[in-house]
């Protein structure tokens, strides 16, 4: 029995200190990232029934400038919500960051939109990261389409404005499946 007390107060010991120390965060998302690489979480594409994207929407750059999810509107929309203090966030952006250098194609944008408070964090975040994604926070109500039990989720909207992929939960993006996908989706013409 001391044993076993022992070795729960080892771990306990352990947890606390990486929450204490802020390392929680790093830690559980580099063991999230280890879980993605294996394949086993792959990412969503066609749903069944796609549902209208709701573009009335205002998002802030993380210097200040505004920017309305409709300016997007005739091209392939990538909508990520994460944040900072989300390990599985943390733990699929290099996947993220791999997908965005290999997408070219101008009909395709991608919009990493942070739930953080301010822009301060996710602005610190991604200079620490080098992340070259595009990153906004929301300067309006987030549509109910886009609300979600949990994050990260994310969207693909077609050209058409239509909800063709939602993936809730993380996910590795950069797969040649997925890249496909979205040049199918880029190559569609919009009615």
């Amino acid at each position: 029995m001391k044993k076993q007390l022992r070795e729960w107060g080892i771990f306990l010991a352990i947890g606390l200190f990486l929450y204490f120390t802020g390392l929680y965060t790093d830690v559980a998302a580099l063991a999230q990232r280890a879980i993605l690489s294996t394949g086993l979480i792959t990412a969503d594409t066609e749903l069944e029934d796609p549902e209208k994207a709701d573009f009335n929407f205002t998002l802030q750059t993380l210097d200040g400038q505004m920017v309305k999810l409709e300016d997007f509107k005739g091209k392939v929309i990538f909508l990520n919500l994460w944040a900072t203090w989300c390990p599985p966030c943390i733990a699929e952006m290099p996947g993220i960051q791999d997908l965005y250098d290999k997408i070219d194609n101008e009909d395709i944008v991608f919009v990493m939109l942070s739930m953080d408070n301010s822009a301060e964090k996710p602005k610190k975040f991604i200079d620490k990261k080098e992340y070259t994604f595009p990153v906004y926070l929301p300067a309006s109500r987030v549509p109910d389409v886009f609300r979600s039990p949990s994050i990260p989720t994310t969207y693909v909207i077609s050209k058409d404005g239509k909800i063709v992929s939602k993936k809730v939960g993380m996910a590795n993006y950069d797969t040649k499946a997925f890249r496909n996908f979205l040049n199918k989706q880029a190559s569609k013409v919009s009615k």
